[in-house]
């Protein structure tokens, strides 16, 4: 009991740093305020440690090594998006991209840290590592894809920016098109060996646990459908050097489909989550 209640305490603290970022990148990105930087990027490493600290001893307390709920798996899900804002910012120093993700963050982590869900696997004999790996590397590809949207979403504000005769050629807060595409491409490139690992690592476990019923699963169905459509994403942008609006369309498509099969779980006797 005392585990839950300090893991629901360092969430709780992770979700008011991850708003203190929040609000605060806005002055530093919209209104060229650097200054503000000092207080976004720092809260959200604050806010990154307590969100992991949280995590781990939450998981310890339920005894199992990887999210078996809903609320367990949006918190990961943002541990991770908190991770890439951060990674992005070591690397191009840019904040732009933090309008999005920090909010999503803090919405990621305030249900889970308020309202904390009673809900389990229906197959207990799942805890183990190889699961939460499975569980990880997918939530990491679904992590990279919505990075990669949201970057191409900046790129087409950048673009209209810059042909409009109306504003000033470009806009400080967003950085440059060259930079915003690499940080889509790269995401990209990233989550395909996350999503194709996880999913072989599923595959694998099921196997030995289900047996080739597993296969006729829709969420698992829906789950290569997503892999190759991630997989000719990646081929369309490499080769017809694919940007602006129709990059975002094609983003937006697959993370349509990573969003049903999210919703499959509803109609997987696999995946699907329930409250004992």
């Amino acid at each position: 009991m005392n585990e839950h209640f300090m893991s629901l305490l360092w969430l709780r603290v992770a979700v008011l740093l991850y708003g203190i970022a929040a609000l605060a990148v806005l002055p530093a990105a919209l209104y060229e305020r650097p200054r503000w930087r000092h207080i976004a990027v720092p809260a959200t490493i604050a806010a990154l440690l307590f969100h992991f600290v949280s995590l781990a001893e939450m998981l310890n307390a339920a005894h199992h090594s990887l999210p078996v709920d809903t609320h367990e798996t949006q918190a990961l899900l943002g541990l991770l998006l908190a991770c890439a804002f951060v990674i992005v910012y070591w690397r191009y120093r840019t904040v732009s991209l933090g309008i999005f993700v920090l909010p999503i963050c803090f919405l990621l982590c305030l249900i889970p840290a308020f309202r904390p869900g009673q809900e389990s696997m229906p197959f207990p004999q799942f805890h183990t590592g190889w699961i939460f790996l499975h569980v990880a590397l997918l939530l990491a590809a679904y992590a990279a894809l919505l990075l990669s949207l949201l970057a191409s979403v900046l790129y087409l504000i950048q673009e209209r920016n810059l042909k409009s005769k109306h504003t000033r050629p470009s806009a400080e807060w967003l950085p440059p098109l060259e930079t915003t595409d690499q940080i889509a491409l790269k995401s990209l490139l990233f989550g395909l060996p996350c999503m194709t690992a996880g999913l072989f690592i599923g595959s694998l476990i099921a196997q030995q646990t289900i047996g080739p019923s597993y296969f006729l699963d829709p969420k698992v169905l829906l789950s290569f459908a997503m892999w190759l459509a991630y997989v000719g994403m990646i081929y369309i942008r490499r080769h017809s050097g694919l940007r602006g609006r129709r990059a975002i369309y094609l983003s937006a498509f697959v993370f349509f489909v990573v969003l049903a099969v999210w919703s499959a779980n509803q109609f997987s006797a696999v995946h699907r989550f329930t409250t004992p």
